[in-house]
Order: C-alpha cells, then sequence, then structure tokens
C-alpha cells in the first residue's frame, strides 16, 4: 500500500508539473486563463482523475445501495477559511451521496476545551459516524473514548489524534484520512530553493506548538532547508496561526535579517500577514509560501505577492472522508491510514487551476 501511495502521489506532482510547465520568472503572475468561473481546467481534471484513482485505491468503492447514515464533522473552526470552505464542502458532499450531517466546531483556533465540549455533547447523539479534526493531538481523547462507548465510529480527519495516548486511554480510531504534512513543507522548501540558486536566509513561520500540522510542515520544510549548503534557516517562529503575531514577526525577521530571501508560513493566514508585513517594510523580491490555498491565497499568487502555496481538494477530500463513513456504517473496516494526494500552487501554475476545489 505505501509502495502504490507512492506512485500516485508522484503521479499527481507530475501531473502538475507537465500540465503547468514552468516560467523564467519566480516574480511574474501567469497570463489569465480565458475559461469562465464556471468551467473547471483539463489540469485540474487530471488531478481530479489521479485523486480518484488513489482514493478507489486505498478505500475500495463505494457500496451500490446503503441504508441512512446520520455522520457528525467536527471541525477546528470556522473563522479560518480553509475550514469554513471545508464545512461547505462537507454539506455539499453530504448532498451528493445522501447523507444526513451535522458540522460542529470550537469558536477559534486554540479553543481546545470548546472543541472538546462540542465532541462530547456530539457522543450521547444518534451519529453512526463522527469525524473529528482535533485543534491538537490529545484535545478530544476523551471525547473520543465516549464515542467509542456509544458505538458511534470515529474518523481521524486531517491534523492527528496521537495515537498511543489515545490507546492509553482505552480509546480507539476506526479510520484515519489525512495528508502526509511533512510532504508539504518538503515540497514548499524543494520549490523555494529551486528558486534560490545563490541561496540565502529563509525563515519559518510555525503554527500553533504541539498541532500536528503544524510540527509535520516545520520539520518537512526545516529537513531540507538544513540539508542544503546555501540555504542558512534563520528562524522557526510559532505563531499560533495568528495573522498579527505572524506580521510582527516578520518585521522582527526583518530587522534582524535584512537580507531574508524567503519565508514559509503554515498557513496561509499567517502567510498573508507576512507579505503585507514586507509591504510595510517596503521589502521587495521575498518569497512567501503558505498552506492550504484560500481564496485570498490564490489571489495573492496571481498578483505575484506570494510564490505559492500547498493545497488539496477540499471537495475530493471531504467527499472521501463521507464515503468512509457509510462504508464503517456497511461494515468496512480500514487498518490503514489513507492519504491524499499533494499539489503545489505556483505563480507558475496558478492559472491553470481553474474550477480547484
Amino acid at each position: 500500500m505505501k509502495k502504490l501511495l507512492a506512485i500516485l502521489l508522484a503521479l499527481v506532482m507530475m501531473i502538475t508539473a507537465v500540465a503547468c510547465g514552468q516560467s523564467d520568472s519566480a516574480e511574474e503572475p501567469a497570463e489569465e486563463p480565458v475559461a469562465t468561473e464556471e468551467e473547471v481546467s483539463e489540469t485540474v481534471q487530471s488531478l481530479y482523475a489521479a485523486f480518484d484513482e488513489a482514493m478507489k485505491a486505498q478505500i475500495g468503492d463505494l457500496p451500490d445501495d446503503y441504508g441512512d447514515v446520520k455522520v457528525g464533522a467536527l471541525i477546528i473552526t470556522t473563522s479560518n477559511a480553509f475550514w469554513a470552505n471545508m464545512s461547505e464542502c462537507y454539506k455539499a458532499a453530504a448532498e451528493e451521496l445522501g447523507v444526513t450531517l451535522d458540522v460542529q466546531s470550537a469558536e477559534a483556533e486554540d479553543d481546545k476545551d470548546g472543541q472538546l465540549d462540542a465532541l462530547n455533547t456530539m457522543a450521547d447523539m444518534d451519529y453512526d459516524v463522527i469525524i473529528v479534526s482535533p485543534i491538537d493531538g490529545t484535545n478530544l481523547i476523551p471525547g473520543i473514548v465516549k464515542c467509542n462507548e456509544n458505538g458511534i465510529k470515529v474518523i481521524n480527519l486531517g491534523p492527528g489524534v496521537d495515537i498511543e495516548a489515545l490507546e492509553a486511554a482505552g480509546g480507539h480510531l476506526d479510520a484515519k484520512i489525512t495528508v502526509a504534512f511533512p510532504d508539504q513543507g518538503k515540497t514548499v522548501a524543494e520549490d523555494m530553493i529551486g528558486r534560490l540558486p545563490d541561496g540565502g536566509e529563509v525563515a519559518i513561520i510555525s503554527g500553533l506548538g504541539g498541532a500536528p500540522q503544524s510540527e509535520g510542515r516545520t520539520q518537512g520544510a526545516a529537513d531540507v532547508f538544513n540539508a542544503t549548503d546555501n540555504i542558512d534557516l534563520v528562524g522557526t517562529i510559532n505563531c499560533d496561526w495568528d495573522a498579527t503575531k505572524a506580521y510582527d514577526a516578520t518585521k522582527d525577521l526583518l530587522s534582524e535579517h535584512p537580507d531574508l530571501k524567503g519565508i514559509f508560513a503554515c498557513n496561509d493566514v499567517m502567510a498573508l500577514s507576512c507579505v503585507e508585513a514586507l509591504k510595510a517594510e517596503g521589502k521587495e523580491g521575498v518569497l512567501v509560501y503558505g498552506v492550504d490555498y484560500t481564496n485570498d491565497a490564490q489571489e495573492a499568487i496571481k498578483a505575484g505577492t506570494m510564490t505559492g502555496s500547498m493545497s488539496y481538494s477540499s471537495a475530493k477530500y471531504t467527499n472521501a472522508a463521507l464515503q468512509m463513513a457509510i462504508m464503517l456504517k456497511e461494515g468496512k473496516t480500514f487498518d490503514e491510514f489513507v492519504y491524499l494526494p499533494l499539489t503545489l500552487v505556483t505563480v507558475d501554475n496558478v492559472n491553470d487551476l481553474q474550477g480547484w476545489k
């Protein structure tokens, strides 16, 4: 399975490279597409096809007929554009699949107790399956154990539950669907280095300490930067997914390292704040990358103020998770993690991804 997954992930990245090509400049966005907003580009169709192959290989075929399925989805917070979009994608997928769905969330990205309270309430309701995306690796463990005790299946989507801590508490997951967070950081770092032939100083703006997605992305990028002779990683700063903290951290970095060449922020909210800080300081030519490919990031990449953002299809992500929920209700088991293919959107290919969701 790991070998098959590696092949499929490589296929997706290869499709992106072939379809999008490489421009001669990291600073200039590509020309505007001629397709209308309603159209889906050939590149996106190819990516979706590769995604569907990867999902079919890992989770199998959805049954032709299945009974009523009631699913709860607990996301992090709708105050973050990525998770707000995930909520809408969940709803669209549920309508397509005929699943009864309820989406809940915490009030803020650091509201660990509030998210656990929501799960504890959901665990007393009549869901067949609950899909959880925890704020950190341990905050939802008591709620997951409660779901186990009440006979509700649990899928972990995205940010990972600490499996050892969960097992120590007497709980278990029934399935896991995610992305390889270290690969996100690795891919960004490799692209950034490719745009810096003379090397230079770079920095990482991390998210919330202990959050698996932040830790993975940071480590993946740091490993590549530290292994590259002419690249100097001058700072890794936790900014808690907070735009203001990322803005201030960027200004501090520029004060200490005026020749800074690149910044990898672990989500788009912080990356866009880095862009604003660079603009305020009158600093040009710094490569800025984020993660999530939000609408605002898309516009910044088209404008050339951001260099890129790691993405994966939220529409396909949520659809696959709900398919897994249906299959769990029908008696299927999932013994291995399911991984989504990744796509790096940059100034070179952003206009080829018309219709990406």
